[in-house]
């Protein structure tokens, strides 16, 4: 996620691309759910299975809906 946000916003400054805002919207989104969800790793040790496997689903919906409002403009 990280990787994509950085590789992301080097393309757009580089090449002033145009974009939709939302598209980029998911993306810091889906930073702070990782940051998020790291954060609550030590508290949730006993579901930590569980934590990364709802967590991942919720990241892969951002990344899905980032992809289909990036595809629409």
């Amino acid at each position: 996620m990280f990787i994509q946000v950085i590789f992301g916003v080097i393309l757009v400054n580089k090449y002033k691309l145009q974009f939709p805002k939302f598209h980029a919207f998911y993306g810091f989104v889906g930073i702070i759910a990782v940051a998020i969800i790291y954060s609550y790793r030590f508290q949730l040790k006993h579901r930590i299975y569980l934590l990364y496997g709802f967590g991942g689903l919720f990241i892969m919906g951002l990344g899905i809906r980032a992809m289909l409002v990036g595809k629409l403009s």
